[in-house]
């Protein structure tokens, strides 16, 4: 899940970019800018570094063991 951290940073940068004479509608775009942000993330389903570094070491460890069953299976089988 997206932290509310990096929305507001996101927020935050873009609010850089409107003009100075439309000062008054600033708050208002920020309020809409995250909401649409938090909304399109949520919806896009995206997963934290850690967390996926978390699945990349499973993926990792359950391979190895994939390999060595493998292995194994190919040992016996040419015993036979």
């Amino acid at each position: 899940m997206i932290k509310a951290e990096v929305v507001e940073d996101i927020v935050n940068k873009l609010d850089q970019f409107i003009p100075e004479d439309l000062k008054t509608m600033r708050q208002e775009f920020k309020q809409n800018m995250k909401a649409v942000l938090t909304a399109s993330l949520q919806k896009a389903d995206l997963v934290t570094r850690e967390e996926f570094e978390v699945q990349k070491a499973v993926l990792a460890k359950t391979r190895a063991k994939l390999e060595a069953l493998e292995q194994q299976l190919n040992e016996l089988n040419q015993s036979q």
